[in-house]
C-alpha cells in the first residue's frame, strides 16, 4: 500500500517530484510510486491510452534479449537505467540458463537502489550501484563493477529505454562512445530507445506531458539517430525494430500494428 511517505522511502527521496523509475513502476502496476509519479503516468495515459502497453512490451523485450545473449554465451551484464525491482530481473533470467552469471545494475534513483539492495540482498553474483549513465565512466570503474564484471571477456550491456533520457545537449556520442569501448570483442549491445516514427503527433504531445512532470526530461529519436547509438556494432536479426517485432516468443504477441508500441529495439554484437 503507497502512503504519501510509507516508511521504506529513503529520507533523501522527494516523492513530491515524479521520478522516471517510479512513473515505470506505476505503469507496470508496482507499488513503489508516489501520488507525482501517479499523476504524470495518468496525463501521460489520457494522451497515449496504450502507454502501459508500450511499458509491458518493453519490460517483455527485456527479458527475451537477456535469454538471446545467455543462449550466445554472455555470462556477464551491466544493467545501466535498471530501475525498481519487478518480475523478471536482469539476474533471474540470466541465471536461470547460467546460475553463475554476474550482473551489475546501476541507477540514480533512491527508492530503485534501496529496493534493489533489499532483493539482491545475500546474492554473491548479482549488485546494484547509484551511477548515472551520463558519467559512464563512474559506472565502469565503480569497485562493483570491477569485481563482478570482467573486462577482458564478452558483456552483455543493457540500455533498455534509458537513452531517450540523455537530452542531444550532454553528447550521447561521447557516452556511446565510451562504453562501447570499454566492451570486449563478442560482447552485446541492446538498446531500446522511444521513436517518433510512427505516431509522431501522439508521441510528441507525451513528450510534453512527460518533460513538464518529471525532473529529468525526455528526447526521442529517429531510426537514424538510434542506429548510430550502436557504433560499428553489428546488429543481429531482425535488426533494429519495434519491441513486439524483436524475435517474439510466439506470433500471437505480434499486434496488427507494432508501430503503436512506439520504442525502437535491438541487439549489437561487437565485432571481433
Amino acid at each position: 500500500m503507497v502512503a504519501d511517505e510509507p516508511e521504506w522511502v529513503p529520507s533523501e527521496v522527494d516523492v513530491r517530484r515524479a521520478n522516471v523509475a517510479r512513473v515505470y513502476d506505476y505503469l507496470l502496476g508496482g507499488h513503489h510510486n508516489f501520488l507525482a509519479d501517479q499523476d504524470v503516468a495518468r496525463a501521460l495515459a489520457a494522451v497515449e491510452p496504450e502507454v502501459r502497453a508500450i511499458a509491458r512490451a518493453n519490460r517483455a523485450f527485456l527479458g527475451r534479449a537477456v535469454r538471446f545473449l545467455t543462449a550466445a554465451g554472455i555470462g556477464q551484464f551491466l544493467d545501466i537505467g535498471s530501475g525498481i525491482p519487478t518480475e523478471g530481473n536482469v539476474h533471474e533470467v540470466a541465471q536461470r540458463a547460467n546460475p553463475g552469471a554476474r550482473v551489475v545494475y546501476a541507477d540514480v534513483d533512491q527508492v530503485a537502489i534501496a529496493h534493489s539492495k533489499a532483493l539482491l540482498a545475500g546474492h554473491t553474483n548479482a549488485a546494484i550501484i547509484e551511477g548515472d549513465l551520463r558519467e559512464p565512466e563512474k559506472i565502469l570503474d565503480h569497485e562493483v563493477t570491477r569485481r563482478l564484471i570482467d573486462p577482458g571477456q564478452p558483456t552483455g550491456l543493457l540500455l533498455v529505454s534509458v537513452l531517450h533520457y540523455v537530452v542531444d545537449s550532454v553528447d550521447v556520442g561521447r557516452i556511446m562512445t565510451t562504453l562501447r569501448e570499454a566492451l570486449a570483442p563478442g560482447s552485446y549491445l541492446v538498446i531500446a530507445h522511444g521513436t517518433a516514427e510512427g505516431k509522431p503527433q501522439t508521441v510528441r504531445a507525451a513528450e510534453k506531458v512527460f518533460n513538464r512532470g518529471v525532473a529529468m526530461q525526455v528526447q526521442v529519436r529517429t531510426r537514424p539517430e538510434i542506429l548510430r547509438l550502436f557504433g560499428d556494432f553489428e546488429l543481429t536479426e531482425p535488426g533494429l525494430t519495434y519491441l513486439p517485432l524483436w524475435r517474439p516468443d510466439s506470433p500471437a504477441d505480434v499486434p496488427s500494428d507494432p508501430s503503436r508500441y512506439w520504442c525502437l529495439a535491438g541487439v549489437g554484437r561487437k565485432p571481433a
